[in-house]
């Protein structure tokens, strides 16, 4: 299968190329490296990935790599994904995932491209689910609290529109918080590549509040394993991938902790304005029409991350 992936040389996107090329997939990779990563994609150059350089937002250069990679889907993955980023620059935050996804829906209508899988998210679409019924079904209300969601709803629904108008077939995919190898441990990271990080250095997390906010946590193998299947089926709209199951962050300290035998104590720090304290999402749809949950315990997948971190800091 042809296949052509926007930022495929971020920390998911990279490890969806590395899965396709093993399936003995085409892959090209349109990426303007601002976060992601070009060592990402080393070993994946290697074994036949083309990458080309370039900005979602220049629409006749996106247009032009579409067609000639002329892919079979495309997986759209290229975001801003930084949420204080948002909060700072909506307009910013706005042109690269409202303005950004509609040029590549233009790229999929005008070369005709037959499949879109667009990553959304779980994590900061819903907004907040404390007082709601959880895990959140893909019907519950949409209610963002920052921009980067928002967005994200926005693209959505430019999504389902090219969809009533041209007949594209497109799904997205609502992520919840994920981890794993790859993911930076600084700037916006996630909690977990912050906290492996700062184990890994003898460091102590900073837990804010009472570090009883609860996520969804999803090892990156499973989110590529729903994405290909996504790809090969005839699903459409929002479907959930994630596990269904609350973890908090003191669990993740102690988890992490587990793992080394180390003292891992965090330091306490006052709540953070307008954070989330609980979203889990309900991945029913996902088991029903992709054949798919996710297979990674929560324990498995942060001794594969943290184990990950140290081999980077014995090849550096």
């Amino acid at each position: 299968m042809r296949c052509l992936v926007t930022g495929g040389a971020g920390f998911i996107g990279s490890h969806l190329v590395d899965s396709l090329l093993a399936r003995g997939d085409t892959v090209t990779v349109v990426d303007d490296l601002s976060t992601g990563r070009a060592q990402n994609l080393d070993a994946a150059l290697v074994a036949g990935a083309e990458l080309i350089e370039l900005d979602i937002r220049d629409r006749e250069p996106l247009l032009q790599a579409v067609g000639r990679a002329a892919p079979e889907v495309v997986f759209h993955l290229a975001a801003q994904m930084d949420v204080r980023k948002s909060v700072a620059d909506p307009a910013f935050d706005a042109s690269i995932n409202v303005g950004g996804t509609a040029n590549v829906l233009e790229a999929v209508r005008e070369t005709g491209t037959p499949r879109l899988v667009f990553a959304s998210t779980g994590g900061a679409i819903y907004g907040e689910a404390e007082g709601r019924e959880i895990p959140l079904p893909e019907s519950a209300e949409l209610a963002p609290l920052s921009p980067y969601g928002q967005s994200k709803q926005a693209a959505e629904l430019y999504t389902a529109m090219y969809e009533r108008l041209y007949r594209t077939s497109s799904v997205c995919l609502r992520l919840g918080n994920v981890y794993g190898p790859r993911q930076d441990p600084l700037g916006e990271a996630g909690v977990i590549a912050i906290f492996c990080g700062l184990l890994r250095e003898g460091g102590r997390p900073t837990v804010y509040g009472d570090g009883r906010q609860t996520r969804d946590y999803i090892f990156v193998a499973d989110i590529v394993s729903a994405m290909i299947a996504a790809a090969g089926s005839s699903a459409t709209g929002a479907i959930n991938v994630g596990t269904g199951i609350e973890t908090d962050v003191l669990d993740l300290v102690n988890g992490l902790g587990a793992l080394t035998g180390d003292p891992f104590e965090p330091n306490f720090a006052p709540p953070r304005t307008g954070e989330v304290q609980c979203i889990t999402i309900d991945p029913a749809r996902a088991e029903a029409e992709l054949g798919w949950r996710a297979e990674t315990a929560l324990a498995e997948g942060l001794r594969i991350t943290l184990d990950s971190f140290a081999a980077t800091a014995a090849v550096a």
